[in-house]
C-alpha cells in the first residue's frame, strides 16, 4: 500500500504548470544533501581546502581532515574508508548523485579518485538509509563537480613537484555565458615511491628502499550545462579515469603484482523549476573495469530516477522519487546481472524557525527481494538563541540495510544466492553551539549509538570460503569537533580540532567459542584526533596539521594491537603574484615533517617525510 501511495504520488502531482522561480545567476543547480538530513552530521569540505590536498588521494583527505579512518595499504594503494567502526562496504559513495561504489565489491577505492576531479567533497555522518539507500550504515561520501554561468572564459595550468618520483599535471579550461556552460579538466599524476623504510619481515629490520610500487593515473572531467529556458535546465557530466599501480609487497616480501583500473561515468540531470518545486530526472552510467595481473573483473551500473521536490507552505517541504539500477558484473569466476527499484519519500516540517523535523521512507527490491523498509526521524531544535550565540540540539534516529554484493551472492566457488541483507538500527544526539564576534566559534558534540545484525562474513567450508549472516557488532562512540576564526592586524586566522571514539565490538560470533566476542573490531582505532591552524596576511599563507591515529587490533581476537601514530604536515603560500592578466599562485608543503615510522595496516609501509612544490597558471 505504501509503495502504491508513493507511485501515485509521483504521477499525481507533477510540477505541470507551475510559475517560473529564479535560478542562481552563477552556478547551476544542485540539490543540498542535507535538505532532510535534521538531527545528522554533515561535513562540506570546498574547493578551497581541496586544493590543498591536490596530488595527494581522497583517502589523505578524509583521514586528516574528517573523522573518518582510512586503510591505506600503502602510498598510492587501496583506501577504504570506515565511518564509526563499520566496514568499507558501509560507506555509501556518490558522484553528482550517482552512486559509484562496484556492485562486486560493495566499495570504492579512493586512492583512485583524484581529487583533481571533483570541486566539492561532502561527509554525511551515520546511518543514512533512508535518504541515500544502499550502504549508508555507517555515513555517506558525496563528490561534486560544479559549473557557472556567466563567467566568461577561463584557464588554468598547475605543475607539481615532490619527494619519491612525485610529478603532476592539471588543465583546466572553461567557457560559460548566461544560458551556456562548459568547464573541462584533464590530469595525469605518478609518483615512483621509492621511499626507505624498515623493513620488519626482514632479520635485523634493514633499511630498504620501495622498488615496487609505482602509481600513475590520468583522466579527464567534461561538465556541461544549458539553461533551456527560464524553467528549464539540462546538465550534464562525464569522467573518465585510467589507474596504473605496481601493487606494494608486503614487508619481508617481493611480490610483483600489478592492477589497472579503468572507470567511465556519465550523468545527464534534467531539472524543471515551478513557483515552489523542482522535478529531476536522472540517468546514468558508471563502467569499471580491473586488471590485476592477467585477472580481468569488468562491472556495468544503469541508472535512471525521477524526484519531486515541493515547499507545500512555508512550513511543508516534501520530496518523493523512484530509481531504477541496472548492474551487471563480468569477472573471471562469474558473470551475473542484479536489477533494483527502490522508491523514497522525504517530509520536513517546520513549525518555527527554532525548529526542523525530517521524516525519511524508503523501500528497495532487489532480485524480486524486498530489503528491508528502511525509515528515520530527524530533529534540529535551536533550544536557546542570544543575540551571537546559538545552541541546537540534533538528535535522529533511523534503519539502514546493504543488501549482499554479486561476489557475496555469485562468486565461484562459493558465492551464497540465500544471502540476507545486513540490517542496522542507530541513533544519535548532538548539541551545536555558534558564537559571532571579533572570535568566531563553532562547537559540537555527538553521541551515537549502532546495532548491525546479519553482518557477512566469508568462512571455509572444507577447501573453499563462503559467506554467511553470522555476525553481529554493536557501535557507539563520541565525535567532537570545534573551529574557530578571528582577526590580528592584517593577519587572519583559522583553527578547528576534532577527536573522535569509537568502541565498536563484536556482539555475536562465528558460534559459541568466538574469541572475538566482546572485542574490538579489528582495525578499528578507538581514538582518532585532528586540528590544524591556518593564517592569511596579504596573500601569503601558512598553516600547520596534524592528525592522530590510536592503536588498532590486526585480527578479530585482538592479540597483536598496531602502535598509535601522530603525523604533522605544514605548508606555505603567496596567492598574488601576478603578470599581466596572470596569477601564478606558489604553494610548498611538508607532509610528516617528523619524519614519524608508522603503518596503517600490519606490514604495509608508508613513506616518511616529503616535500612537495605547486605552481599554477590562471588566466
Amino acid at each position: 500500500m505504501i509503495l502504491l501511495l508513493w507511485v501515485c504520488t509521483i504521477i499525481g502531482f507533477l510540477p505541470i504548470g507551475q510559475d517560473t522561480v529564479s535560478l542562481a545567476e552563477v552556478e547551476v543547480f544542485a540539490p543540498a544533501i542535507d535538505k532532510f538530513a535534521q538531527g545528522q552530521k554533515v561535513q562540506v569540505l570546498e574547493k578551497t581546502e581541496l586544493q590543498l590536498y591536490q596530488g595527494r588521494s581522497l583517502g589523505d583527505l578524509l583521514q586528516e581532515r574528517t573523522g573518518i579512518f582510512v586503510r591505506q595499504y600503502g602510498a598510492g594503494m587501496l583506501a577504504s574508508p570506515s565511518f564509526r567502526g563499520t566496514s568499507a562496504g558501509h560507506t555509501a559513495l556518490f558522484w553528482n548523485g550517482l552512486p559509484i561504489n562496484s556492485p562486486s565489491l560493495g566499495q570504492s577505492d579512493l586512492s583512485i579518485l583524484p581529487i583533481a576531479g571533483i570541486d566539492q567533497a561532502a561527509v554525511q555522518f551515520g546511518n543514512a538509509g533512508a535518504l541515500f539507500g544502499n550502504e549508508a550504515i555507517g555515513g555517506s561520501i558525496h563528490l561534486e563537480t560544479k559549473s557557472e554561468f556567466g563567467s566568461g572564459f577561463q584557464a588554468g595550468l598547475s605543475q607539481q613537484f615532490g619527494s619519491f618520483g612525485l610529478a603532476n599535471t592539471y588543465l583546466s579550461t572553461g567557457f560559460s555565458s548566461k544560458k551556456f556552460s562548459s568547464k573541462t579538466r584533464v590530469y595525469r599524476e605518478s609518483a615512483d615511491n621509492d621511499f626507505s623504510y624498515q623493513d620488519l619481515g626482514q632479520i635485523g629490520t634493514p633499511e630498504v628502499r620501495q622498488q615496487h610500487a609505482r602509481f600513475e593515473q590520468s583522466g579527464i572531467v567534461q561538465d556541461l550545462a544549458l539553461n533551456l529556458n527560464a524553467k528549464n535546465q539540462l546538465k550534464t557530466s562525464i569522467w573518465w579515469n585510467k589507474a596504473n599501480r605496481e601493487i606494494q609487497p608486503v614487508m619481508g616480501s617481493n611480490t610483483r603484482d600489478q592492477q589497472q583500473d579503468q572507470s567511465f561515468r556519465a550523468v545527464v540531470d534534467y531539472f524543471l523549476f515551478g513557483e515552489k518545486s523542482i522535478f529531476n530526472l536522472k540517468t546514468g552510467l558508471v563502467r569499471d573495469e580491473q586488471v590485476f595481473n592477467q585477472s580481468q573483473n569488468n562491472t556495468t551500473q544503469y541508472f535512471a530516477s525521477g524526484d519531486w521536490d515541493r515547499d507545500f507552505s512555508s512550513k511543508w517541504t516534501v520530496k518523493t522519487g523512484v530509481r531504477f539500477t541496472g548492474a551487471k558484473g563480468d569477472l573471471s569466476t562469474y558473470q551475473a546481472e542484479d536489477n533494483r527499484l527502490e522508491l523514497y519519500q522525504s517530509t520536513r516540517f517546520s513549525p518555527s524557525e527554532k525548529i526542523s523535523l525530517s521524516m525519511n521512507l524508503r523501500q528497495l527490491v532487489y532480485s524480486g527481494t524486498f530489503a528491508p523498509f528502511t525509515p528515520s526521524l530527524g530533529m534540529d531544535w535551536k533550544i536557546w538563541q542570544g543575540k551571537n550565540q546559538t545552541l541546537e540540539l540534533k538528535t535522529s534516529a533511523g534503519k539502514g540495510f546493504k543488501i549482499p554484493t554479486l561476489n557475496d551472492r555469485f562468486w565461484n566457488p562459493g558465492g551464497n544466492p540465500d544471502l540476507l541483507p545486513e540490517e542496522s538500527i542507530s541513533g544519535e544526539i548532538g548539541l551545536n553551539w555558534t558564537k559571532t564576534g571579533k572570535i568566531n566559534l563553532t562547537q559540537g558534540l555527538t553521541y551515537y549509538r549502532m546495532q548491525v545484525d546479519n553482518w557477512i562474513i566469508w568462512l571455509p567450508k572444507g577447501n573453499i570460503w563462503s559467506p554467511e549472516n553470522i555476525r553481529a557488532v554493536s557501535n557507539q562512540g563520541i565525535e567532537y569537533e570545534g573551529k574557530a576564526s578571528w582577526e590580528t592586524g592584517n593577519w587572519a586566522w583559522k583553527a578547528d580540532a576534532a577527536y573522535t571514539f569509537s568502541k565498536a565490538i563484536s556482539s555475536k560470533g562465528i558460534d559459541e567459542n568466538d574469541p572475538s566476542v566482546g572485542k574490538q573490531l579489528p582495525y578499528t582505532p578507538r581514538h582518532q584526533a585532528n586540528g590544524r591552524i591556518a593564517a592569511e596576511r596579504l596573500g601569503f599563507s601558512a598553516f600547520l596539521g596534524t592528525f592522530f591515529v590510536g592503536e588498532r587490533s590486526v585480527t578479530a581476537d585482538n592479540p597483536r594491537q598496531m602502535p598509535s601514530y601522530q603525523l604533522w604536515n605544514l605548508g606555505f603560500g603567496y596567492q598574488k603574484l601576478k603578470w599581466g592578466k596572470l596569477d601564478f599562485p606558489l604553494s610548498f608543503q611538508i607532509n610528516n615533517i617528523l619524519n614519524t615510522d608508522y603503518q596503517v595496516l600490519y606490514l604495509r609501509a608508508m613513506p616518511g617525510r616529503s616535500y612537495q612544490f605547486n605552481l599554477s597558471i590562471h588566466l
